[in-house]
C-alpha cells in the first residue's frame, strides 16, 4: 500500500540476503542514483541506511503512487546493471519485492528515522551511529553536507533553531534503548507491508484508499519529548 503524501519506510534485501555494496563506490552510486531520481520524480527522501545486504529508506510519496515503485525499479536496475559489470557476474542482485510501509507522520516518522540510522550499532558495525559513513545521520546532525536529503516539519519543530533540532534529534537517536517494543513494531509493520501507526491513523488511511487494514496490533502513539 502507497498512501499520496504520507512517508514510507521501505526495504529492499540482496538477493538471498546476499552481499550487494562492498566497495566504498558500490555505495556511493546508490546514493548517486537515489538523488537523481528522487528528484525526477519528486519524490522526498527523509532518512536512508545502506547495509552490506540491504537498504533502508524512508520516502515521501507524491500524488502519483507509482513513483515509488519506479524509483526502487531504476534504484535496482542501475545498481544490478553497475555491479554485475564491476563483479563480471551476471543474474540478480536483488529479491524480487520490496518491503514497504506507509508512516504516521507526527507519531511515527522520527522514530523510523531512528530505527533506520541505527541499523549499523545495532549490527555492531559502529559503537555510534555518526560512526557510520552510509546512513543519513550524519548530514541530519550537521556533520557533512547532503543538498539533497529532505527535512521534515517534524524535525523542524524539534527547535526554534537548526543547532536545537540537531541536539534534540541527537539526544532522541542516543535514547533509543528505551524504546524496544517501538524497534519491534515498525521492523513487524514494514516486514509485512502493513502501517506504521495508531488505529485512528489506520482508520483515515482506510477511508482514503478504501482498503481495508487487517494489522491492528498498535495502540497510542509513542512520544518523542525528551
Amino acid at each position: 500500500m502507497i498512501v499520496p503524501g504520507l512517508p514510507h519506510h521501505i526495504v529492499q534485501r540482496g538477493h538471498n540476503r546476499d552481499v550487494v555494496f562492498i566497495e566504498d563506490r558500490d555505495y556511493e552510486y546508490y546514493l548517486d542514483n537515489l538523488a537523481e531520481w528522487k528528484a525526477f520524480f519528486g519524490l522526498q527522501v527523509y532518512s536512508y541506511c545502506l547495509m552490506t545486504n540491504h537498504v533502508h529508506l524512508i520516502v515521501g510519496a507524491n500524488d502519483c503512487p507509482g513513483d515509488i515503485g519506479r524509483l526502487m525499479k531504476r534504484l535496482a536496475g542501475r545498481q544490478t546493471r553497475f555491479v554485475n559489470k564491476m563483479e563480471g557476474r551476471t543474474g540478480s542482485l536483488w529479491e524480487s519485492r520490496y518491503k514497504i510501509s506507509p508512516i504516521e507522520t507526527d507519531a511515527y516518522l522520527l522514530q523510523c528515522s531512528r530505527y533506520v540510522e541505527l541499523n549499523p550499532v545495532k549490527a555492531r558495525m559502529v559503537s555510534r551511529a555518526e560512526d557510520y559513513r552510509w546512513s543519513s545521520y550524519r548530514a541530519r546532525i550537521g556533520l557533512e553536507p547532503c543538498e539533497w536529503l529532505d527535512t521534515s516539519p517534524v524535525f523542524e519543530a524539534l527547535g526554534k533553531s537548526v543547532k536545537a533540532q540537531i541536539t534534540n534529534y541527537a539526544g532522541f537517536v542516543n535514547k533509543a534503548k528505551e524504546a524496544k517494543s517501538e524497534e519491534a513494531f515498525i521492523r513487524g509493520a514494514v516486514e509485512r507491508n502493513q502501517l506504521t501507526g495508531s488505529h485512528a491513523f489506520i482508520d483515515e488511511v482506510e477511508r482514503r484508499t478504501g482498503v481495508r487494514v487487517e494489522y491492528r496490533s498498535r495502540g497510542r502513539p509513542p512520544s518523542t519529548r525528551e
